[in-house]
């Protein structure tokens, strides 16, 4: 490994440790600061924040080796994510951030749903923090996972080392720093991330180009008639598995608590326009970063330089390394470096924001709610802290060995979520008929269904090898809310004077 390049990340990970320091001075007097930021965020971090929560280290390993392998035949997930983030932009985040503020100044998901159905059975707080848990911590699993095959490929560093050293920065800015710091290292390593995406596909191009090329478009179709067609090997149920990706935005904690924290209702315009246009953009990059890779590989494979990243054959080992191997080999050890910072900033991201919210639901939702109600702030705060930690070394227990691609991991925690909350948070914003017990049994039936698609097997093989899991949790989830909040009793005046209070509020910030 360069000098440069050390150097590179040795700057990412002080500048990271001191924007914690700097948030630890800012916004951890009390559990509002720590796990919301006392509800300041201005609209650029807002987007950056929840882009870069959202598109996790399978942003720059993950989908640039799928369409390495495949092509554009994976363009469907890009096109579904894309449909799912803008309406979630238009759909969820208005009212959620008004009703949330309504809901008693509610500052976490489990919390939120308590006020908003009134349920002095709790069982709603505690179902909803348990699926936090449980599915964030498979999620933050598959981040400090991708830190550890990072430095694995990139720096030859043994892979547990690796996902120690990532998890431990992590941990650091985050357990000092709460949501205030979480956010602003999202909103550099969102800019990070845009400039990699740019800069390597854009290289790689380049260089194809110049090496006597009549059309680079052409080599990449000469690898395989997959590369360049979208539907080449589709099926039906495959493009709706893909597409179906779009369904998770609207329950996943890490990205909407943003939406709970900006400062103004009004400022999700702007927040909307950023945070679209850097999606798509760095979706393209992503996306043309595989396809440029693959035909770089077939050109000069054997100038590729370190054999680590290939077989004997002169193929490349794990295709998820290279948005790595071309980082390394078409750019300067400096900028080589911020490259790999790229990475693990999408990484960092992703893992500070699970962490952050598995936190919040195991201190105000567990600990506060059943143990210690009357705790301090003081406490409470250290309590977030500990839960950080916790979380964070049962990740890495659970890393150690991993079983999965990157992409598959994340797929599984993406759909948990999905289907547990996306259809009880917009029915809870949109329909006033909804009760608790319908919210309670969409949660339940939504998790279920994804987890009987992934481990049950039917005929030999598990049904989500034909079709997402996300899509038949999502439909039961839908269905279970609905049939059950008919079945059950209206819910309480009270309620509806809040939930027309929210549309009042909602309707007259859109004018």
């Amino acid at each position: 490994m360069e000098t440069e390049t050390l150097i590179s990340l040795a700057l990412y990970f002080i500048a990271m440790l001191g924007i914690g320091v700097y948030g630890y001075f800012k916004s951890t007097s009390d559990l509002s600061d720590y796990m919301l930021g006392g509800r300041r965020l201005g609209p650029g971090v807002t987007a950056l924040s929840a882009g870069a929560s959202d598109m996790s280290g399978w942003m720059l390993m993950g989908l640039p080796g799928a369409f390495f392998v495949a092509g554009f035949s994976e363009v469907w997930i890009a096109i579904g994510l894309i449909i799912g983030a803008y309406v979630n932009y238009r759909v969820v985040a208005p009212r959620l951030r008004t009703y949330t503020y309504i809901a008693k100044d509610s500052i976490t998901l489990p919390d939120y749903f308590e006020n908003r159905f009134a349920d002095d059975s709790r069982a709603l707080r505690l179902v909803s923090a348990i699926v936090i848990i449980i599915f964030f911590t498979l999620y933050t699993a598959a981040g400090v996972y991708a830190g550890g095959t990072l430095f694995e490929n990139a720096f030859g560093l043994d892979y547990q080392y690796g996902l120690l050293l990532t998890a431990g920065v992590v941990v650091a800015y985050t357990l000092i720093g709460g949501f205030l710091a979480v956010s602003m290292t999202d909103f550099v390593q969102g800019c990070i991330m845009f400039l990699a995406l740019i800069m390597v596909p854009i290289a790689a191009y380049l260089v194809l180009s110049g090496a006597g090329s009549t059309s680079v478009m052409a080599d990449v179709s000469a690898i395989s008639p997959a590369m360049l067609n979208p539907f080449y090997g589709a099926t039906f149920l495959g493009v709706v598995s893909l597409l179906a990706w779009g369904l998770g935005y609207f329950g996943q904690p890490h990205i909407i608590v943003r939406f709970m924290a900006i400062k103004s209702v009004r400022d999700f315009k702007v927040a909307r326009r950023i945070g679209m246009s850097w999606m798509i953009i760095a979706l393209i990059g992503a996306m043309l970063t595989g396809i440029f890779g693959a035909a770089y590989m077939a050109n000069f494979s054997a100038e590729m330089g370190p054999a680590a990243y290939l077989t004997e054959t002169g193929e490349l080992a794990n295709p998820e390394t290279i948005f790595i191997v071309l980082s390394q080999i078409l750019f300067h050890p400096f900028v080589g470096g911020f490259l790999l910072a790229a990475i693990l900033a999408a990484i960092m991201s992703t893992i500070s924001s699970q962490l952050l919210v598995t936190s919040s639901s195991l201190t105000q939702d567990f600990y506060k709610a059943f143990l210690r109600r009357d705790a301090s702030d003081k406490e409470l705060v250290l309590a977030g802290r500990a839960s950080v930690l916790l979380v964070a070394i049962v990740a890495c227990a659970l890393s150690l060995n991993p079983s999965q691609n990157l992409l598959s991991q994340v797929g599984n925690a993406w759909a948990g979520f999905g289907a547990a909350f996306g259809p009880l948070i917009i029915l809870s914003l949109w329909w006033k008929r909804m009760t608790r017990w319908g919210a309670l049994a969409g949660m339940v039936v939504g998790t279920f269904t994804v987890l009987f698609w992934i481990y049950v097997p039917i005929a030999g093989a598990p049904l989500a090898s034909y079709l997402y899991e996300m899509v038949p949790g999502v439909i039961a989830a839908t269905i279970a809310i609905i049939v059950v909040s008919r079945m059950t009793e209206k819910p309480t005046p009270e309620i509806n004077r809040e939930f027309d209070a929210m549309e009042g509020e909602v309707q007259q910030n859109a004018q």
